[in-house]
């Protein structure tokens, strides 16, 4: 959900430690008995994952069909923080961790492309109102009420959340916030221990604030990287030039709201992104509903990206993103949850709200996106909206070792009759069984490692009782 700039205190800055526990996992093996203590979080060890029963590597060129589907007793190693290899009968390496994958689906990590991680804050909130209504009497009314403090706290909460349920690469776009709120959240994030995408928004007088917490909060961080956020229309032109070329210089993408509910037409956003310049494959926007037939085949020509937020928009009766015509133009999309609209994580709902709801418009069951369509979309497509799909998205052998294990024995997945199928429409967050990010284990036996739920979500009470009361 987007927000115009506005002022907010800054106060002490906290700390805190983290959420989650669900599911089943692994089946118990001498190299990795339960009664062991969990890895150092900074230690990343070579691991094999033995023996898969289903293996989606997203990458054809491994395995059968769009999904590069591998079955039977597949394993995947990682090792020095990348996938090493993809095959039957691998050796495991001197030292590794051996897991026991049978009866296991592996994946690569899904990719949220767009949410708003302190909306934890109003999960629930405005449920009767639109897109205007919830931004004004629940957006509005509280980012300025979270001190830095709190703002750890929300962000932590929501960031674990995700990545319970599997997803290891978000990208987050940031209201404007100052600079210490910014040190805070961006602590959150890399505290959970996810991949992630700071999308920072500033008017264009603070514009420097986004080099400065480049420079010295993101840069430093291996698994953060960073976007220009910006506001689109023709009454924001002047803002946007900046923003643009701020980005344009960083070389990194902007990321905008775009015609996200019918009345946002009036000011004119995608006349406003080509008047800049800014229409083009780094160019990454939101929701993209109400757009008109030829405004769909520029976004193809130009190569823009598209964030996808089915639940969200369902939620403020937004609309339904047109994905069936974008696909025809062979425009990237991908996922998004889109913060306290989605209410919660998780990219199974998504997928399955993204196909359900084109099927209902079109009345055709073989509309875009079809069940592989939209995993590809939840994972790879997310990957290569945001130009990282050289490093995350697929399980090529190379890339980045974000990695998720599902475990379909579970009373709503069980019997298989078709798994692919079933990952998005039985799917659930307890299913994600283990998550590794860069190949550092985050999830094992359906539990998130070093992290203690009962205080994050403590933590985070504390934080709505300062907000209610503020």
């Amino acid at each position: 959900m987007n927000l115009p700039n506005m002022s907010r205190r800054s106060v002490l800055a906290g700390l805190s430690t983290v959420p989650l526990a669900a599911a089943a996992g692994f089946p118990e093996l001498a190299q990795d008995r339960p009664g062991r203590p969990a890895e150092d979080p900074g230690h990343r060890r070579t691991t094999l994952l033995r023996g898969a029963d289903l293996v989606l590597t997203m990458d054809p060129r491994l395995g059968s069909g769009p999904l590069g589907q591998l079955e039977n007793g597949v394993d995947v190693l990682l090792r020095d923080g990348t996938v090493a290899t993809v095959g039957h009968g691998l050796a495991a390496p001197d030292g590794a961790r051996v897991l026991d994958a049978r009866g296991r689906i592996v994946l690569p990590g899904f990719v949220d492309l767009h949410n708003h991680l302190w909306q934890s804050s109003i999960r629930g909130g405005c449920a009767n109102e639109g897109l205007y209504g919830w931004m004004n009497d629940c957006n509005r009314a509280t980012l300025p009420k979270i001190d830095p403090q709190d703002m750890y706290r929300f962000v932590h909460l929501a960031a674990l959340d995700a990545l319970q349920a599997g997803v290891t690469t978000v990208v987050d776009w940031v209201h404007p916030i100052p600079y210490d709120t910014s040190e805070r959240y961006i602590r959150a994030l890399d505290d959970a221990g996810l991949r992630f995408v700071y999308a920072s928004a500033q008017s264009a007088a603070d514009a420097h604030l986004i080099l400065k917490i480049k420079k010295d909060l993101l840069d430093p961080l291996p698994l953060a990287s960073v976007q220009v956020a910006a506001h689109a229309g023709m009454s924001q032109l002047a803002d946007l030039r900046t923003l643009h070329a701020l980005a344009r210089d960083l070389g990194v993408m902007l990321n905008s709201h775009v015609l996200e509910n019918r009345g946002d037409r009036k000011d004119d956003p995608i006349r406003s992104l080509r008047e800049v310049g800014a229409f083009g494959p780094r160019l990454l926007m939101n929701h993209a509903i109400h757009l008109t037939d030829e405004e769909i085949a520029l976004t193809g020509e130009h190569d823009v990206r598209i964030a996808h937020c089915p639940l969200s928009n369902m939620r403020l009766a937004s609309g339904i993103c047109p994905l069936p015509a974008f696909h025809r133009h062979d425009v990237k999309a991908g996922l998004g949850h889109d913060g306290g609209t989605n209410d919660t994580s998780d990219m199974f709902n998504v997928m399955k709200a993204a196909v359900g709801l084109q099927r209902a418009r079109h009345e055709d069951a073989a509309i875009h996106p079809t069940i592989p369509a939209v995993l590809r979309m939840a994972t790879l497509g997310g990957a290569e909206a945001i130009g990282m799909a050289d490093r995350v998205g697929s399980l090529t052998p190379g890339k980045r070792a974000d990695v998720v294990v599902l475990d379909p024995g579970t009373l709503n997945f069980a019997p298989r009759f078709d798994w692919t199928g079933q990952i998005v429409l039985n799917g659930q967050p307890p299913n994600v069984s283990e998550v590794f990010v860069d190949g550092h284990l985050r999830k094992a036996r359906g539990e998130l490692l070093h992290v203690d739920t009962a205080r994050v979500v403590r933590e985070a009470e504390l934080a709505a009782a300062h907000v209610r009361t503020a």
